[in-house]
């Protein structure tokens, strides 16, 4: 149906399926994001010059360090984060996964303390994907929210325990919503998620006994925070719910932010619930970030796992640095899944996951990430098992010293082809799906997103870049990357046929990844790469 919003200089371009739809996008909501977009978007692009500045110094020789004119900040011991809210007091496991009705539910029923429904990393924002999650919010928090499969089978909120507590990770702040003109730009996806959850919600949620709490993704400094403080603070006075209402919990998953931690949780402190660490991410960011450095290079992605110095450096300054101002210091995501049919792999697995989660708890950690339900029980037995009480914010981590050069140092290791011919089958299988509409995939018996896609793709463009070298003695060059993926290409074709393969979207995923991988052209993400694709305007 056509759609007419009623609010001069907002229109909608996106089909609304549904009465449901409809409401979510009440006059009332729009004019609430509307005066979100006036008030902070010129300052949200503003920001993203700024990183292209700082990737410009980056390239010409300049490395980050902790910023000299905010040490009074870092060396202040008297300031603390927000109080922990309620429903957030224990956070031991954490539940994730995109906001699809019945993902949802299943998360929500599953016994984990929280559930992130994600309309980031996890999701291909897909106009219908963003507003039904919206409408699936609303029911959720309402605890209307059905959901019968094809089959017969009915999901509904459980009546017998405890509902996971609710959080909400909106869009990054490069992306944009262009299914919804504001004064003849399209909406920042940040303010528009945000803005809809907090509008028909926030309300309700503190009646109910929590209140509007957030993931925030993929921020590069301080300065980014403090635009969310003014978002949360403008939001909060615009409907009259009391400052310090909402929570958010940041996601250390840029290199940059790293050198900032203390800095961020200051900005946000009135509303601040700790940093987590986003490991892929990070990961993504360092490769990202250092990516015209040869010195930088990194090897297999199967190698660089939180052992390794960079990455452990980072756990032990964010777990010192949360705990020092009051706040969770919470644990990455374990990608695995359960596999089926083989009992020895599956126990291989769960061992990897129990190993994982150990060395979160015992680092100090106030609680993890998983992706599936099954894996619920292996975290919570170990964090149940180390963490007697709801938290470990008496953890000091006072033995820590990280430098600027321990966030920096290079892991040692090896690039194989084989590693090269996963990034690849990783980046077009995930692309693939994300063209479709699907934001989480399995492959490989990991649940990926797109943090791990840009993994991919960037160590790809890296070491073409500088024609690294295989463990067999092999460059790395444009046209042996390019050659590989051709050949990956006619091995997905092979094993699902011709027809299957055609009525895929992998050649439009090997068209947009091809232009990545060469070590020329880089696009800062794979989702502003692909977003055009799957915008679905109205006629």
């Amino acid at each position: 149906m056509t759609f007419t919003t009623n609010v001069p200089g907002v229109s909608v371009l996106g089909p609304i399926s549904s009465k449901e739809q409809a409401a979510i996008l009440s006059p009332e909501a729009l004019e609430f994001v509307a005066s979100l977009h006036h008030q902070f978007n010129q300052t949200r692009k503003s920001l993203l010059v700024k990183r292209a500045e700082r990737q410009h110094a980056i390239d010409n020789g300049k490395l980050p360090d902790f910023l000299p004119e905010t040490a009074s900040v870092r060396q202040d011991p008297n300031w603390k984060g927000a109080p922990l809210a309620p429903g957030l007091e224990d956070r031991r496991v954490e539940i994730t996964g995109p906001v699809d009705r019945k993902m949802v539910i299943n998360a929500l029923n599953s016994g984990a303390s929280t559930f992130m429904a994600d309309f980031e990393d996890a999701n291909s924002p897909t106009w219908d994907n963003c507003v039904s999650g919206q409408v699936n919010m609303y029911d959720a928090i309402r605890k209307t929210i059905t959901f019968t499969n094809p089959d017969g089978k009915k999901y509904e909120l459980r009546k017998d325990g405890k509902i996971a507590t609710l959080l909400v990770r909106p869009r990054g702040w490069h992306m944009v919503e262009k299914h919804v003109i504001i004064d003849g730009e399209p909406c920042s996806a940040s303010m528009f998620d945000f803005g809809l959850y907090f509008f028909h919600n926030a309300k309700e949620l503190v009646q109910r006994g929590a209140g509007p709490y957030f993931y925030l993704p993929k921020m590069e400094s301080h300065l980014e925070a403090r635009l969310w403080n003014d978002i949360f603070n403008a939001a909060q006075d615009a409907l009259s719910v009391p400052r310090g209402t909402i929570r958010g919990t940041v996601l250390i998953e840029t290199i940059l932010a790293a050198f900032e931690m203390e800095e961020i949780i200051y900005e946000l402190r009135q509303h601040s619930a700790g940093l987590n660490c986003g490991r892929w991410d990070y990961i993504f960011s360092f490769i990202k970030r250092f990516r015209e450095r040869p010195e930088f290079v990194l090897p297999d992605r199967s190698q660089v796992t939180m052992t390794v110095p960079f990455m452990d450096a980072y756990v032990r300054l964010l777990i010192k640095t949360c705990h020092k101002r009051g706040v969770h210091a919470m644990g990455g995501m374990a990608a695995q899944i359960p596999i089926k049919n083989d009992a020895k792999a599956n126990e291989a697995a769960m061992a990897k996951v129990t190993a994982d989660k150990l060395r979160e708890v015992k680092a100090g950690h106030d609680g993890t990430w998983v992706c599936h339900p099954v894996l619920l029980k292996v975290a919570m037995d170990v964090f149940d098992k180390y963490m007697p009480n709801a938290n470990q914010l008496d953890v000091s981590r006072d033995d820590v010293q990280v430098t600027a050069a321990d966030l920096l140092a290079i892991p040692s290791g090896s690039i194989t082809e084989e590693g090269i011919r996963e990034n690849l089958r990783i980046g077009l299988q995930y692309m693939e799906a994300w063209l479709r509409g699907v934001g989480c995939v399995p492959i490989n018996h990991l649940m990926e997103d797109a943090a791990t896609a840009e993994i991919s793709r960037s160590q790809l463009w890296q070491w073409a870049r500088h024609k690294a070298q295989t463990v067999d003695g092999k460059t790395i060059t444009p046209e042996l990357n390019l050659k590989l993926l051709d050949e990956e290409c006619a091995k997905l074709k092979e094993q699902m046929g011709e027809e299957k393969y055609a009525a895929s979207e992998f050649e439009t995923a090997k068209k947009a990844f091809a232009t990545n991988i060469t070590g020329e052209h880089y696009d800062e993400f794979l989702t502003t790469l692909l977003y055009d694709d799957i915008v679905t305007v109205a006629n």
